[in-house]
């Protein structure tokens, strides 16, 4: 399945039914009188989050998304049907976003959570509603109110609780493959990744969910290489592990241009825990590997792992140092929901 995690849609809730102009004529009975019901209210558009989907390929080739309209009223006070409304089915962490993108309208978080985005018009009244002692026979009815109609964007954000982020050829998706089962493309060429890769890291009884998503560059935050269009799936991480190549002559370098792209895109991403990894240290001798482990402790100010994707080693360690890192997440965002919830059902 081709990955997308952007797309533009355009949704229109159904327009209500026009009410009924009826009169009641039955045999012997004397006085008839109005009987046209209302017309029908139009379909809404849902959105709901459901759990079998990890992409937003199907909005590709269904952009227009329109509900049904309501059917007019009938005679004998019968009201019309409601029109058809429509669910739009997107995976865990879509965001809906307005037209120019700057506003989110909702976050979709849970499996299950319905957003109504577009509500269907309602109906006319039908002639029965214009009755009075002064207009017995009112040849008056409404018509429907018009739906809504508008122009979204829905943005994919992958929910997993650990992220990869480095330059290209770090090593991120050989590291990837050594602790999950994914199975990413892995080449000696920059931007061997083009799409954000999850797997699941299984620890005994508890599992986390892993990113791997594509190396960033220097002038990513204006567009350089891929551009930082991927960092919005690492948003949502408890972790970040920054994956830096061994064999690089330039190790200070390769630091600081991937913590001045996380700078320049914000989102608290400089703030988030963070693992600095040097990774590859089966290709360089203890010496030399030694060396740059110093170089770069000194410039970061934060300890440095030493360990190897493809030969498996030091790989323990960390993935231990994740999930204690996920489980503190976890657990601050239970608090988070139930402070939330405490503070909305509150009395005044």
């Amino acid at each position: 399945m081709k990955f997308l995690d952007e797309a533009k849609i355009y949704v229109r809730s159904g327009d209500g039914g026009a009410g009924a102009v009826s009169f009641r004529r039955e045999k012997y009975i004397e006085f008839g009188g109005p009987d046209g019901g209302d017309g029908g209210r139009g379909g809404d558009v849902i959105v709901e989050c459901v759990d079998n989907l990890n992409t937003l390929i199907d909005f590709r080739y269904r952009q227009h998304i329109k509900a049904g309209k309501g059917n007019h009223g009938q005679g004998k006070n019968c009201s019309g049907a409601k029109g058809r409304t429509v669910i739009i089915k997107v995976p865990v962490g879509t965001q809906i976003l307005d037209e120019d993108k700057q506003s989110v309208i909702a976050d979709m978080m849970e499996v299950g959570q319905k957003f109504t985005i577009a509500s269907g018009g309602d109906g006319g009244a039908g002639n029965t509603r214009f009755k009075s002692s002064t207009n017995q026979a009112p040849r008056k009815f409404g018509e429907g109110f018009p739906g809504e109609e508008l122009w979204l964007w829905l943005r994919l954000k992958l929910i997993a609780d650990a992220g990869l982020i480095g330059l290209p050829n770090a090593g991120k998706s050989t590291f990837l493959s050594a602790v999950t089962r994914a199975h990413p493309k892995i080449g000696d060429y920059p931007f061997t990744t083009l799409h954000p890769n999850l797997g699941v890291v299984a620890r005994g009884y508890e599992e986390f969910i892993l990113a791997d998503i594509p190396g960033l560059i220097e002038g990513a935050s204006e567009g350089a290489g891929l551009g930082t269009r991927f960092l919005g799936h690492v948003e949502r991480c408890k972790i970040l592990l920054h994956l830096i190549d061994a064999t690089s002559d330039q190790i200070g370098d390769d630091y600081t241009t991937i913590r001045n792209e996380l700078e320049a895109y914000g989102a608290n991403l400089p703030n988030r825990p963070t693992l600095l990894i040097l990774n590859k240290s089966d290709a360089v001798d203890e010496e030399e590997l030694a060396e740059k482990k110093q170089e770069l402790e000194e410039i970061s100010g934060v300890p440095v792992y030493v360990i190897s994707g493809l030969a498996q080693l030091g790989i323990e360690p960390i993935l231990d140092k994740i999930l204690e890192a996920v489980k503190i997440g976890r657990e601050d965002e239970v608090e988070a929901k139930d402070a939330a919830r405490r503070e909305e059902y509150s009395p005044l």
